[in-house]
């Protein structure tokens, strides 16, 4: 799958839940490609498909 690793740059760690063992803190960029991610699996037939003529293809991820 592809990885966007601009979008989780920013990406906060809550030094308590770290402690803690939980976790990291839940921001937009996680929460985004999160679901890219689910996004992804759900139409992974599709996606498929379409790498059947477009090897490589992936959905962007913005």
């Amino acid at each position: 799958m592809h990885i966007a690793y601009s979008a989780l740059q920013h990406v906060t760690v809550n030094q308590q839940n770290l402690v803690a063992g939980a976790d990291i803190t839940l921001t937009e960029p996680v929460i985004r490609y999160q679901a890219y991610q689910a996004a992804c699996q759900k139409l992974s037939k599709e996606i498929e498909d379409i790498q059947k003529y477009m090897p490589g293809w992936m959905p962007a991820f913005r």
